[in-house]
């Protein structure tokens, strides 16, 4: 019994460390997100967008998960998102407050840089992707993009 005791009583920093690692990712990367992006790319179902008009498209996410997708300038969907920092590939969930899919979930994974981010998801009720790829088969919307200056 007292060896049992030990071993939780010694787990107890480990699993204090592990949750702090897990929070300083989830911190990194809500510092990291933060911003104005600049679309580069965007495949729908296998299709690629024109560049000219990825081009037109922006989103400004806040470190507090909220975001909102512009064209040319003017707001045309915005909404909340959260993510798994600590998942390989991470994961990011987000919901629609206004616009297309408004109020439906989205699943999806992303990469993020300084400069540089991409993200595919899943249409709503479908399964999250496990890698960056748009095909007709998946469904799934890839998207790259790039930071752009304050």
């Amino acid at each position: 019994m007292r060896s049992l005791l030990f071993a939780l009583l010694a787990a107890i920093p480990v699993l204090a460390s592990a949750n702090d690692t897990d929070m300083k990712a989830l911190q990194r990367d809500r510092k990291l997100i933060e911003g104005t992006w600049r679309v580069t790319s965007l495949e729908i179902n296998g299709e690629r967008s024109k560049e000219e008009d990825a081009a037109k498209l922006t989103v400004v996410n806040d470190n507090d998960g909220t975001w909102s997708v512009r064209s040319e300038g003017n707001e045309i969907g915005k909404g909340t998102s959260t993510f798994d920092a600590t998942k390989k590939p991470k994961t990011i969930d987000f919901t629609p407050a206004e616009g297309g899919g408004k109020g439906q979930q989205f699943l999806g994974i992303y990469e993020l840089g300084k400069n540089t981010r991409k993200l595919c998801f899943a249409p709503p009720g479908k399964d999250r992707p496990v890698e960056f790829s748009s095909t007709r088969e998946n469904q799934c919307i890839l998207v790259t993009f790039e930071r752009m200056p304050k």
